[in-house]
């Protein structure tokens, strides 16, 4: 089963990092996001990739394209321009970057990925989003309801719109919760079957809006709870939470 990575969004919340570069490729450690989420996918041995790029796509593109070279030490010979990797250390991942357009919402970037898969299920999740999931329970339990939809529902912190579900079937999406409410918020970490890509209208569809609504009001919508950690890197404060973490060794969703 191949896993969707949508990377293309703008980040205009957290400008101070997204005006050089793609969400996807801020750092934590030396490693850009993408490359966290990649690690927790491919601990359960899901390998193969489909990022759906579009602003600044190119330098997710460089950043694959010469991984080797990145993460490996180097012996370069300036007098023949000879390139020598002295250590290897590759993932077992192959990765397919696909143009899904500047302007296209995370509906399009869904709907063009299922088209690049030749509508298969798929695993999808954001380009910012880092968790302790379990994605083999993830995926055992998507398969045990037999809906077409399953998202991962995990606690926020008080600034997310909250997801609202009975018996684990999603009945509504709430915007802005009451201050204090305690609930549960999409957090990424779908899994879809290829009929999800029909109540994607156009492109230009969020992913959040009428499809979610819409899978939703079919009873197809099935909400995994998560009750580990869960966290966005939305705002400059988040990625330098996770940073911290990252650099005291206690970084959360490092399970591998």
């Amino acid at each position: 089963m191949k896993v969707v990575i949508l990377a293309g969004g703008k980040g205009t919340r957290i400008t101070e990092e997204s005006q050089y570069k793609p969400k996807p490729m801020i750092m934590i450690g030396n490693k850009p996001i993408v490359w966290h989420i990649m690690k927790i996918y491919s601990q359960y041995n899901f390998n193969e990739f489909v990022i759906a790029l579009g602003y600044k796509g190119q330098m997710i593109k460089d950043y694959f394209i010469n991984y080797q070279f990145i993460n490996s030490d180097l012996r370069i010979n300036l007098s023949n321009k000879e390139i020598k990797i002295l250590n290897s250390n590759n993932e077992n991942w192959i990765i397919n970057l696909i143009e899904t357009g500047e302007e296209v919402m995370t509906g399009g970037r869904i709907k063009k990925a299922f088209e690049f898969v030749n509508n298969e299920t798929i695993m999808a999740t954001y380009g910012d989003g880092l968790a302790d999931i379990d994605i083999n329970n993830l995926l055992q339990f998507h398969k045990s309801h037999g809906k077409l939809a399953t998202t991962t529902v995990v606690h926020p912190p008080s600034r997310f719109g909250e997801v609202v579900f009975d018996d684990l079937k999603v009945t509504s999406f709430i915007e802005k919760p009451l201050k204090g409410r305690e609930g549960w918020v999409g957090g990424g970490f779908f899994v879809l079957d290829p009929q999800v890509a029909d109540y994607i209208e156009s492109y230009d569809t969020p992913f959040e809006t009428s499809p979610l609504e819409k899978l939703c009001q079919d009873g197809e919508l099935m909400a995994y709870k998560h009750e580990g950690f869960w966290h966005p890197v939305d705002v400059l404060r988040d990625k330098l939470l996770l940073q911290s973490l990252w650099d005291q060794n206690k970084a959360f969703w490092k399970t591998w």
